[in-house]
């Protein structure tokens, strides 16, 4: 008889903590484990992201470094080796490290620009929601005007106007992208403003701070982080775009600047598929892992899928 007050003393507030997390935020996290496109997308970001990290244990040699034979030549276009796994360049440079290596530049452009992405669209797609007006025509016509503009040439135009660096890059892909999560969050909250929690929250006084992130802004988070996850798998094509236009960093190593190399030295008529093939896959999982979470998270949204 006296443990069962203790009990119920402990159950409660947990009970209360996940009442008080928003449905769609339980959904959310709960869908990797029940839809396989969902678990796909994020496991194959989640290797993307233990490879970078381990990038020196796992490819200790400098991805830029000249390698020498024991002869005292260039290891210039080497095959694969127990020593260099994907051979080595027309430079004499390991490719595999390079693979390696060129995963943390396409992560760092890629996570950087989708929380760029992310914020912005969630920011202005609520302001333009909640507010209307005056505010939702200025907002969304800047989002038309930031859409109308052509994607790749206004990336390469701004590169080379500010250098070649990736942080430009990102702020290219920022300016492009954030319009299409900030237009389709505006038409969440258009629905979400006037629910009934939305209207009581501000007959009991709520702040319109308050209301936007604490009352709405949860229940569209599941929207922005879709978009975050798109976004990355296009800061990592426009990056490599970029490089292998010729107007990325030449200094840095990235997937890009790896098929850049190989279609100018040839590399495809030697038969070093070795080179430019393990790049490419890279570049086209990254993009699926983007399509493949978009799909899974369709049905946070879209409750009548649920079940087909």
């Amino acid at each position: 008889m006296v443990d069962a007050p203790e009990t119920a003393v402990v159950v409660a507030p947990r009970r209360a903590r996940r009442q008080a997390i928003p449905p769609v935020l339980r959904r959310m996290a709960a869908m990797p484990l029940r839809d396989p496109f969902a678990f796909a997308g994020l496991l194959i970001y989640a290797l993307f992201v233990v490879v970078a990290l381990g990038a020196d244990q796992l490819a200790p040699i400098d991805p830029l470094e000249i390698l020498f034979t024991k002869a005292g030549k260039v290891a210039a276009n080497l095959g694969s080796s127990g020593e260099y796994p994907l051979g080595t360049t027309n430079l004499g440079r390991d490719i595999y490290a390079q693979l390696v290596h060129g995963t943390r530049s396409a992560l760092a452009v890629g996570l950087s620009a989708a929380i760029i992405v992310a914020t912005v669209g969630t920011v202005v797609g609520l302001v333009a929601g909640y507010f209307g007006g005056t505010t939702d025509a200025v907002l969304m016509r800047i989002a038309d005007m930031a859409l109308s503009l052509p994607f790749l040439p206004f990336v390469i135009v701004l590169t080379g106007f500010l250098g070649a660096d990736t942080s430009i890059i990102v702020m290219a892909v920022a300016l492009l992208l954030w319009p299409n999560s900030a237009r389709v969050i505006r038409s969440q909250v258009l629905s979400l403003r006037e629910r009934a929690y939305v209207e009581a929250a501000r007959v009991t006084g709520a702040s319109h701070t308050r209301i936007l992130f604490i009352h709405i802004a949860p229940n569209i988070l599941p929207l922005s982080f879709v978009y975050a996850a798109i976004a990355i798998g296009w800061a990592i094509i426009t990056e490599a775009s970029v490089n292998f236009l010729g107007f990325g960093d030449p200094t840095s190593v990235s997937w890009g600047m790896m098929l850049q190399d190989a279609f100018t030295s040839q590399a495809l008529s030697r038969g070093q598929y070795a080179w430019f093939v393990p790049p490419g896959i890279c570049i086209i999982l990254v993009v699926v892992a983007g399509f493949f979470i978009s799909r899974g998270y369709e049905e946070v949204f879209m409750p009548r899928l649920r079940g087909r």
